[in-house]
């Protein structure tokens, strides 16, 4: 038996008779490595499945290949995007190494053209290169030129940059950093002017109660007029999150920044309250009033069982219309409605269910991650749907759109990109 066959053996796999590859063996093993550092909790079990499978599938096509590899190690569709780029990079293309650079460093020029990233790309480039060294070498180098050496691991962004990365093509290291960066943000709020009046002397408006309690302490003589002026109150904040399929990175980030928020004390929100909706609504006010961040979201996680499942937002607004909205839109609430606007049910009772929610609101704030796109437009029917309903309509794929918030909520007037995407609507 070969030294391979004693090895599988010893490891209770077998001896598998793949005679194209004689280690695929081991670079199943680094493979599975790359991906768990990637962020895929695969264990050990997970990769003797996976080699067993191969052995019982075959080696003969590369389509077989891929979702032997994707049944057995993928467990949640959020990391089937990961999954495809680590595998493309990592057994499709020969010159991923290159490829890779290019990913993480695009200083360094003669691999390929700059370009962005696309989603999980640079998630996959980071845990191929994990603990390496790679050394670059300028191209027409005589004898006596010096090599560059580079650790890519240890490569990272600037704060600046980081700041604008889109949450979808941001990479491990680059994702824990993003919610760091996300618990210290704010989300001030002016206050509002409220019916009742406070004692002040900025105040426009005399105080006749007090001004005779006054005079009459002081034998009826009229010295001063007590002056009293409306007294402030604070809005309350509602969010309705997407957490469908397709806004799953987004909206995990999102519920990072509406903790931070939920706990900040004298923030200036009277309350925040959070739902959660794909295919049915779910409040995790309570939850994200929790202190430990990690604690909040995994008991909103285990509340929400329709986690990166389908979209149902008209049926869901429909549910927070009838059960919530008196409740707590009551005070002028700003609701931030945080989806992509991909509908699955009928447009049109999305459209009335928006309406509703409008008018029973301050202002609807729109946050898509859609709207970083340039040639973005609303073509597709739920958008067009909500468009009209809303005040402002704005990106919130990174941390700087979500610091752009604030404008939002400081200008009455603001309307971010709906008047342009309204004026697309009506062309056509």
């Amino acid at each position: 038996m070969t030294e391979r066959g004693d090895h599988a053996t010893a490891q209770g796999l077998g001896v598998l008779d793949l005679p194209e590859h004689p280690r695929l063996v081991s670079n199943i093993t680094h493979f599975a490595r790359a991906l768990r550092k990637a962020g895929l909790p695969i264990g050990p079990g997970r990769v003797i499945e996976a080699v067993r499978a191969v052995e019982a599938v075959g080696f003969s096509e590369k389509r077989d290949f891929y979702w032997t590899l994707h049944a057995c190690l993928v467990s949640r569709r959020e990391h089937s995007q990961v999954f495809s780029q680590v595998f493309r990079l990592f057994w499709r293309d020969p010159r991923y190494m290159e490829h890779m650079m290019a990913l993480l460093l695009p200083a360094v020029r003669g691999a390929q053209q700059e370009r962005a990233a696309e989603a999980a790309q640079k998630r996959a480039a980071e845990a191929l290169l994990d603990g390496a060294n790679v050394q670059v070498t300028p191209p027409g180098n005589a004898p006596d030129d010096a090599e560059i050496e580079i650790d890519a691991t240890r490569t990272q962004s600037s704060d600046e940059r980081l700041r604008t990365l889109d949450f979808e093509q941001m990479s491990t290291d680059e994702i824990a950093r993003a919610k760091r960066m996300l618990a210290r943000l704010n989300l001030p709020v002016k206050p509002l002017p409220s019916r009742r009046f406070m004692q002040g002397r900025a105040g426009s408006r005399v105080d006749f109660r007090r001004t005779l309690r006054q005079s009459m302490r002081q034998g009826g003589d009229l010295n001063r007029l007590v002056l009293k002026q409306a007294r402030p109150r604070w809005p309350n904040l509602v969010v309705l999150c997407d957490i469908s399929g397709s806004m799953s990175q987004y909206s995990r980030m999102i519920l990072h920044f509406l903790h931070a928020i939920s706990t900040q004390q004298g923030a200036g929100w009277a309350r925040v309250h959070a739902f959660t909706f794909g295919t049915r609504l779910t409040n995790i006010t309570r939850h994200l009033g929790h202190r430990d961040v990690d604690a909040a979201l995994a008991a909103a996680g285990a509340e929400a069982q329709d986690w990166e499942g389908g979209t149902r937002i008209g049926q869901c607004l429909r549910s927070f219309n009838r059960a919530w909205s008196r409740r707590i839109m009551g005070q002028g609430a700003i609701v931030l409605l945080i989806t992509d606007g991909l509908e699955r049910d009928d447009p049109a009772a999305l459209g009335r269910e928006c309406e509703r929610l409008h008018l029973s609101a301050r202002r609807v704030i729109w946050l898509n991650p859609l709207l970083r796109w340039d040639g973005f437009a609303p073509r597709a029917r739920g958008i067009a749907a909500i468009l009209p309903h809303v005040d402002s309509f704005r990106a919130g794929h990174s941390i700087q759109s979500l610091e752009d918030l604030g404008e939002a909520l400081s200008r009455r007037d603001d309307v971010g990109e709906k008047e342009r995407m309204i004026r697309l609507l009506v062309q056509g």
